[in-house]
């Protein structure tokens, strides 16, 4: 019974609710603690990332997670994901947003020179915990961007400004490559390819370049021109002192015949007699006598006359 404020008395009514069995409660409890373990026990390393465990008693664990599914210690591991896919960075003019601008640069005349780059590489999965230590998540800033920006400015001051932006192009890739990949190496970065996309200079000093270029060009032409009359000449002295020579060694030739002939005459006088019946008509007949006779003998004054054969009718 209670009092109402006229001082009446009204019963009082009373409702009590079923009670839960208590070991109801402590399964629910149960089920939540055993899903936090879980939840907190099981980590899934997506493709393309690399695990990295901190352990809150032992510190960094030297192996990291590659990707799948795995089991830690709950509340005592903790895994921080990093990308293990190919990354890039690209400094140049009119870059997307989070890029930087392009690298500015002196020649090796001292010349501003503007170069855009993009630079790929991925980290190194097996020393992805020695990274974490070392560096931690926040390596683009601190290596990459920073390395990236030194190593072009020390290959663009090897060059002339001239060779740069014509022959020497390849040279500078190659060197910024070569730096590029021993800083990243030491830092558990493996680099993958070095674009030099763009070099720029002032258009009035690519104007005097090119017109340099040009009247160097002229000049190799007209070199070229001078080499060449100066190899044609050449080649008509050998030309002339050939035939001087061939020339000389023919008269030469026949004055060593004639003189060979004489010779051979004057130890040999029946060859005068040879050589003069060499030189007569085959239509004379002509006989030689031994050289101690030393006449020749005209045979047809010894061959009788065949007498002419009578008329008929006479």
């Amino acid at each position: 019974m209670t009092n109402d404020l006229s001082g009446k008395s009204t019963p009082s009514v009373s409702l009590r609710l079923p009670r839960a069995p208590r070991g109801l409660g402590w399964g629910v409890g149960g089920l939540i603690v055993a899903g936090l373990l879980v939840g907190q026990a099981v980590r899934v390393i997506p493709a393309g990332y690399v695990g990295v465990v901190f352990s809150a008693v032992s510190g960094v664990k030297p192996s990291p997670l590659q990707e799948g599914i795995h089991l830690v210690v709950p509340f005592v591991d903790h895994v921080t994901l990093y990308d293990a896919r190919l990354q890039e960075v690209t400094l140049g003019k009119g870059t997307q947003s989070g890029d930087e601008e392009a690298i500015r640069a002196r020649s090796k005349e001292g010349l501003d020179i503007t170069a855009d780059v993009t630079v790929n590489f991925h980290l190194n999965r097996a020393q992805a915990a020695v990274l974490h230590k070392e560096l931690g998540r926040n390596y683009l800033e601190t290596v990459v961007r920073p390395q990236v920006r030194s190593k072009v400015r020390d290959a663009i001051g090897q060059f002339n400004a001239a060779d740069l932006i014509s022959t020497e192009r390849q040279a500078v890739e190659a060197s910024i490559t070569k730096s590029l990949a021993e800083v990243f190496g030491r830092n558990n970065l493996l680099l993958d390819s070095v674009l030099l996309r763009e070099l720029r200079i002032p258009e009035s000093v690519a104007k005097a370049i090119e017109q340099k270029q040009t009247a160097e060009q002229q000049v190799a032409v007209e070199r070229n021109r001078l080499q060449q009359a100066e190899i044609s000449a050449k080649r008509a002295v050998v030309e002339a002192e050939g035939e001087a020579k061939a020339s000389v060694a023919k008269a030469r030739g026949e004055a060593e015949a004639l003189s060979l002939r004489g010779r051979a005459l004057r130890e040999n006088p029946q060859l005068i007699q040879l050589t003069v019946a060499e030189k007569l008509s085959p239509g004379i007949r002509t006989v030689m006598l031994p050289s101690d006779g030393n006449f020749l003998l005209n045979l047809e004054s010894l061959t009788p006359a065949t007498p002419a054969p009578a008329k008929s009718g006479q």
